[in-house]
């Protein structure tokens, strides 16, 4: 029974890694296993058995879930782009109170968290220029570099998939790369897919390692960072077409 409840949970956790304005990381804290993931993946090899029984399930609906809703997201992004985009915008504003009760659940607000929130929402802002001008200026579409750029990729869409509020599908409009990211798994796409995995194990890990040591440390900064990260999301996904 635990199997197959972590198994749905990981379908769950698997299309917050695709879906524009969701976050893997939010299930995780709202199924109250974020922390346990994490120190689960950190120290696999110290109690192997324990941690792999833990993470096989959540890893096989994650995969089950990344095919279902990506096949359905192409559908939806290509038949009724505008509706499926103002839905996500929903998704993400009604996400917003959930993190502000997480920032404050510590010490309460403090004027100058929102320092934080300013900075990462002006980098949210400055997204919008990211995804039209960096795939033209790296010019790497189709060419031999174009498989580092989706490791490149993939090793920042782990931030989305490791920190909650912060959607792994937004960066990667960012980045000028989500559709034929979306496409690939439609597809069963390998030559794209291949690359972009590469870098979310490798981000994943090293991400894992920077989020556990802030929320730790700075747990109201990290999550007030968050928030703006996410309000600047809004403007990558808002149809400006």
């Amino acid at each position: 029974m635990s199997f197959i409840l972590d198994f749905f949970k990981g379908i769950l956790i698997g299309a917050g890694a695709i879906l524009p304005g969701i976050s893997s990381g939010v299930f995780c804290v709202i199924f109250g296993i974020y922390e346990k993931l994490v120190d689960s993946v950190l120290n696999l090899f110290y109690d192997f058995k324990k941690n792999i029984a833990f993470l096989f399930p959540l890893a096989l609906g994650g995969i089950v879930g990344v095919l279902l809703v990506g096949k359905l997201l192409n559908f939806l992004f290509i038949t009724y782009p505008m509706p499926t985009k103002f839905c996500f915008i929903g998704l993400i504003l009604g996400s917003i109170p959930i993190l502000f009760k997480q920032a404050n659940g510590n010490k309460g607000f403090r004027l100058h968290y929102l320092i934080f929130l300013m900075s990462a929402f002006f980098l949210g802002v400055l997204s919008i220029k990211l995804e039209s001008i960096l795939p033209n200026v790296l010019n790497i579409q189709y060419s031999n570099s174009y498989f580092f750029y989706l490791v490149f990729a993939g090793l920042f869409m782990s931030v989305g998939i490791v920190v909650p509020g912060v959607s792994s599908s937004v960066i990667l409009m960012s980045l000028g790369v989500y559709t034929t990211y979306l496409n690939a798994i439609a597809t069963a796409n390998f030559h794209i897919l291949f690359p972009i995995g590469i870098g979310i194990l490798i981000g994943s890990f090293m991400f894992l390692k920077l989020i556990q040591f802030l929320l730790c440390n700075y747990h109201s900064q990290t999550f007030y960072a968050i928030i703006g990260f996410v309000l600047g999301s809004v403007l990558v996904i808002y149809p400006r077409y």
